[in-house]
């Protein structure tokens, strides 16, 4: 051999060492929502033996991680299991850091599987619990069976995780007024939560259609404003309910059920906010008192049902029908207010209580003798100046209960307290403005955060003015440049429920939009992909099967465009929302599958067609529903230029 092929040889035999040393990675295998900080993954794996032992540092602060251990690994596999504080070697180790790490932070965990035993170490108790939602996610999808799933490898791939969030505020607002949900299905809601790492369940108690919280002293409130009529169809154009109409529909949770549900959420590391919605939005509360009204016509309310209640010819503010809003003017709201708010602050340890302040619509003030009086006594010019004394006077009554004030961006007009918190949902540049004033600000903008949108076609979805699909959560940025990043707690995103029903709905409704939320919020910016997100997604799907939720198939379904060209042909134009996506389609009536037309370039509807149906394939395998439009249907969303 000579030098040279010796030289060549030595380098080819390195190379191969080195590169053997280093870790394999598989990313593939790793479907991990949300994204986490670093993950390595390397060679070999671990395999749950038939006898699993948890080794803990501390079994009360840590109570919650192992019975969520036991039930879940119990449940899908069989396996016996048992906890000990001394064994020479765990299967699982729950390790509380005696050194803090401060890289961790009190949500933040370290996740390490070698072949022999998986050890989660944290600061804190809520990063072991967090490092748990992890390591479920990195077991088969069976993981997630209500029961015992046989010939099933319980295995995963030997890793490396350090994981904490980016923010603080990661949080989902479920509306139990305009529907009510029992308090199992908000416990289940929490359940859910917790798997992706949200930490705060914003709780919309009150609204038009319902009050929601019991208070003493306050009776009505939940014999009269919980209780409306059922109505089936779509929401807002309901035909106003007959005098004879029973009011049985509704419900309320007593002062015991928050306690609970404010425990249940505790042990799982979720804080509640609640939100009594005022100046608007407040019929259930004006039906059950009507003295809380500017209008003498208060007397004859009822708690709206769904019917019109609102003009939006002109935007925001709204013109009210009815006067749905507390008065101002009136000493009786300020003393009505500082007894819920007094019971409120009570029962929801978290610090902050959200009073509403959006959409209150000003036109039966703007005519009230009471409130030109006030607006004479207190040198106020506006309406909107109205609103923001009545803002000041309930941030005092929250502050007085030790308690801080959050509302929504409407708050802003007419000159706001420089203590309160703001939430900005008609976009980001309230938030930003108001990041930059040195108020604390949570995001939630109707165009990236509103899951009551539709996730899909109008075809296929309940119509709802507006939509908003998986990618655009995705893109989600809580933080943007222009803000003061300093006063961004956070972000979440809100599922108001006019048009949902039941539970089952309101988990078609959040999820997958909350697998995106969920990134956005906790990820590192910088470790987003959308390919990679959506291979993880589908994975979830798998997981959710296994659990029965529900959740939307919208990414299968095709973005659906429709114009015109000059000879006024219709133009349709089918846009596949991720990769790999074959698309087919029919004029013809009849329902395409695999072997029809495939869609290439944007469509010319024929002459005399009067239907498309369309359908999604990936692999041969039907991915998407059947999605039919009619033709008349397809002209009328042709944007007028």
């Amino acid at each position: 051999m000579n030098k040279l092929n010796l030289i060549i040889t030595c380098f080819l035999f390195t190379f191969i060492a080195v590169a053997q040393s280093q870790p394999e990675i598989k990313k593939e295998s790793i479907s991990i929502i949300p994204q986490p900080v670093s993950v390595i993954e390397k060679n070999g794996t671990f395999e749950l033996p038939e006898n699993i032992n948890i080794q803990t540092s501390d079994n009360n602060d840590l109570k919650q991680s192992i019975d969520a251990l036991f039930l879940k690994i119990k449940t899908a596999t069989g396996k016996t299991i048992s906890l000990s504080k001394n064994v020479a070697n765990p299967t699982i180790k729950l390790d509380l850091n005696k050194n803090i790490n401060l890289q961790l932070g009190n949500e933040g965990y370290k996740l390490i599987v070698n072949s022999n035993q998986i050890t989660i170490s944290a600061n804190k108790p809520q990063g072991i619990f967090y490092g748990i939602q992890t390591l479920f996610q990195l077991f088969p999808p069976e993981i997630e069976s209500k029961k015992i799933i046989k010939n099933v490898k319980w295995e995963i791939s030997n890793i490396e995780i350090i994981d904490y969030p980016k923010l603080a505020w990661r949080g989902l607002m479920f509306d139990v007024a305009r529907h009510f949900f029992t308090k199992d299905e908000v416990k289940k809601y929490i359940d859910n939560m917790v798997r992706y790492k949200y930490n705060l369940l914003h709780w919309h108690l009150s609204d038009d259609e319902g009050w929601r919280i019991e208070i003493k002293g306050l009776p009505k409130l939940t014999e009269i404003g919980a209780w409306s009529v059922k109505k089936t169809g779509s929401f807002g154009n309901f035909t106003p309910p007959t005098a004879d109409e029973p009011r049985n529909y509704g419900g309320f949770y007593t002062q015991e059920d928050i306690k609970e549900i404010v425990q249940y959420a505790k042990e799982r590391f979720v804080n509640i906010m609640p939100e009594i919605d005022v100046p608007g939005h407040s019929m259930a509360a004006i039906a059950s008192y009507p003295e809380l009204s500017c209008s003498s016509e208060a007397v004859n309310y009822k708690v709206r049902s769904g019917e019109k209640i609102f003009d939006w010819s002109r935007g925001a503010p709204p013109i009210a029908l009815f006067d749905n809003s507390l008065c101002p003017a009136s000493e009786k709201v300020y003393t009505f207010l500082d007894t819920v708010i007094t019971q409120i602050a009570a029962l929801f340890p978290f610090e902050y209580i959200h009073m509403g302040g959006d959409e209150a619509a000003h036109n039966f003030w703007e005519k009230d003798e009471k409130i030109k009086l006030l607006m004479a006594q207190e040198g106020l010019k506006t309406i909107p100046q109205v609103q923001a004394y009545f803002e000041k006077r309930v941030e005092q009554i929250v502050i007085s209960k030790g308690k801080k004030f959050m509302g929504w961006d409407e708050i802003l007009e007419g000159g706001v307290s420089p203590t309160a918190s703001v939430m900005s949902w008609r976009g980001m540049k309230h938030g930003i403005k108001a990041s930059n004033e040195k108020h604390e600000v949570v995001m939630t903008p109707t165009d990236y955060a509103y899951f009551d949108y539709m996730q899909a076609d109008e075809a296929t979805e309940p119509k709802i003015y507006s939509s908003l699909r998986l990618n655009k959560v995705y893109q989600f940025n809580p933080v943007p440049a222009e803000a003061n990043a300093d006063y961004i707690l956070g972000g979440q995103a809100n599922l108001w429920t006019e048009n949902i029903y039941n539970f089952r709905q309101v988990e078609y409704m959040t999820w997958p939009r909350g697998f995106a939320m969920s990134e956005s919020l906790w990820s590192p910016i910088e470790h987003k992909n959308w390919n990679n997100f959506i291979n993880k997604t589908e994975e979830h799907f798998k997981r959710f099967d296994f659990a029965e939720i529900k959740y939307s198939p919208a990414i299968y379904d095709p973005i659906i465009t429709v114009n015109s060209n000059t000879n006024n042909q219709l133009i349709v134009e089918l846009t596949p929302e991720i990769e790999g996506l074959d698309i087919y389609y029919s004029f013809d009536n009849s329902s395409p599958d695999c072997f029809y037309p495939k869609y290439t370039t944007a469509l010319t509807v024929p002459k005399d067609a009067n239907l498309l149906r369309v359908i999604t394939y990936k692999n041969k395998k039907v991915m998407g529903r059947m999605v039919s439009i009619s033709v008349t249907d397809l002209a009328k969303r042709i944007k007028k230029k």
